[in-house]
This record gives structure tokens, C-alpha cells and sequence, in this order.
């Protein structure tokens, strides 16, 4: 029973490490470019959800703000940088995520400070399902991640635009040549990963705390859920970022708090080793 709570305990994190592999995913799989910046796109949809709750004293006002602002910032990375280094190196695209990045993170500490701030939530008792003490907040944040999963889940698989993304990730010239436009799909992507990566952040702010480098901090369980999953594979991250998550948590009696993170550079290299593709990633063949 006492690892039966841990893995739900875990289920939390997992989902915030799952929305953050989505975003990440999204971005490999049309862009072709791993976002470093993504944990830092994270920690701005915590601070301006933490930043409008307060303001507003609404929750979901500050949720709404931080999916609309997130989803502009990585829009606008993508037209200032992004958009010009189109047809370079994946390592050059990498090194310009890593500065978009620090600059995010320089941006919030300068105007919010390096303090550690939290989100003013009400206390509640935990609620006793089959001899499990559940917080009610993890079942509210957790709806929250399901109904964004599921949007854009339903983009993906549901809209024109989805099935263009998908067919873009899949073969970028075929798709060209089909008449997709290449523009409109890039502009919807990096919409959706902000928002998805403020939905994660926001729900790691409120779990734990919020600073400049929380969502840096979170980057390589990202990683590491993105490469078992198998990159591109957009339900792939969601499953590898949600057995991370619980593994984390169920391994911190043997490996203590500090270093459960350690967990996630494991899985990394024995996928690597193991199985390159990940767990839902596909062979592709090279000429």
C-alpha cells in the first residue's frame, strides 16, 4: 500500500513531465529541433498564472492568461530566431533554444526576483479511495491536464490542421509538393507547444514553487520521457512521461528526494542503448 501511494503521488508529476515531453515532441517532430527552451516556456506560464491569481484572485484566470501568454512567447520566438535560421543545423537551432532560454529565465528574475514564490491555494482533507489518501487539488490538476491532453489531442487527430502537422512530421516535402502550407502549420505548432508547456508549468508552480529555474530544472526528465517515449511520437510522451513520473516518485525511499531526478538520466541512456527509437518511436530508413 505504501508504493501504491507513492505511484499515485506521482501520477502529478508525471502528467506535468508528460505536458512538457508533448511540447518538446511537437517541436522535434515538425521543426526538427530539440527546444531547449521548453522548461523555461514553463516557468513564464507559472509566473503569469501566479502573477494574474494574485492580481484576480481566479485561478482560472491565471490559467487562461498563462496558456495565452506562453503560446505568444513561443510564437514569437519562432518569427524573431527560429523562422531565420530555417535550413540550418539542428545544433545551431539548439544553441539559439538554449539562449532563447536564459534569456527567458534572466527576464523573470529580473522582475520578479530569485525569491521562491507559491501559489495561495486552500488546504483541503484528502480523500480516502480504497485505503489511499488522494488530494482533492491532485484531482483538480490533474482534470486540468487530461482536458488539455485531450484538445490537443483532438487538434492532432480531429482538425485539418492536425492531420496537415501530422503529415508534415511524417514526410515535409510530400507535404509541401500536396500543397500544405508549410507557414500555417509551423504558427499552429509552436501555439500549441506554449500553451502546453504553460499548462505544465503552471501545475509544477502549484505543486511545489515558483523561480526563474524551475522549469530548467524540470528539462531533463523532458528529455529523457521525450527519447523513451520515441521522438515525434506525440502519445509516446505522454506514457513515457507518465511511468517517469511514478518511477521517480516510488524510487525516492531507495534513492532519497534529492536524487530521484538521477532516475530520469538512467532511463535516458539505457533507452539510448537499448531501444534508440523509445517505446512508440518508428524505424525510419536513410539514403
Amino acid at each position: 500500500m505504501f508504493y501504491a501511494q507513492l505511484a499515485v503521488n506521482g501520477l502529478v508529476q508525471g502528467l506535468v513531465v508528460g505536458l512538457g515531453a508533448l511540447a518538446l515532441t511537437l517541436v522535434f517532430g515538425i521543426a526538427r529541433f530539440p527546444n531547449a527552451a521548453t522548461g523555461d516556456t514553463m516557468t513564464f506560464g507559472a509566473y503569469t498564472a501566479l502573477t494574474v491569481h494574485k492580481a484576480s484572485g481566479s485561478l482560472a484566470l491565471g490559467s487562461i492568461a498563462a496558456v495565452g501568454g506562453a503560446a505568444v512567447l513561443a510564437l514569437v520566438a519562432y518569427l524573431t530566431v527560429f523562422k531565420r535560421l530555417a535550413g540550418r543545423s539542428v545544433v545551431s537551432l539548439l544553441v539559439a533554444s538554449i539562449g532563447i532560454g536564459f534569456m527567458i529565465r534572466a527576464g523573470l528574475g529580473v522582475a520578479f526576483g530569485h525569491q521562491q514564490q507559491v501559489f495561495n491555494v486552500p488546504l483541503s482533507r484528502p480523500i480516502r479511495i480504497a485505503g489511499l489518501a488522494i488530494n482533492p487539488l491532485d484531482l483538480q490538476l490533474a482534470t486540468v491536464a487530461v482536458v488539455a491532453l485531450a484538445a490537443v489531442f483532438a487538434i492532432l487527430y480531429l482538425t485539418p490542421i492536425g492531420r496537415q502537422m501530422r503529415a508534415v512530421a511524417d514526410n515535409r516535402d510530400l507535404a509541401r509538393v500536396s500543397g500544405i502550407r508549410p507557414e500555417r502549420v509551423m504558427t499552429a505548432m509552436w501555439l500549441i507547444a506554449g500553451g502546453v508547456s504553460a499548462v505544465g508549468g503552471m501545475m509544477l508552480g502549484i505543486k511545489t514553487i515558483v523561480s526563474p529555474e524551475v522549469g530548467w530544472e524540470m528539462l531533463l526528465p523532458i528529455f529523457a520521457a521525450t527519447i523513451l517515449g520515441g521522438i515525434g511520437s506525440p502519445v509516446g510522451a505522454v506514457v513515457a512521461g507518465l511511468v517517469l513520473g511514478v518511477a521517480q516518485e516510488v524510487s525516492t525511499p531507495f534513492v532519497g528526494f534529492t536524487y530521484k531526478i538521477a532516475l530520469s538520466f538512467v532511463v535516458l541512456l539505457a533507452v539510448l542503448l537499448v531501444r534508440p527509437r523509445g517505446l512508440f518511436g518508428r524505424i525510419e530508413g536513410v539514403r
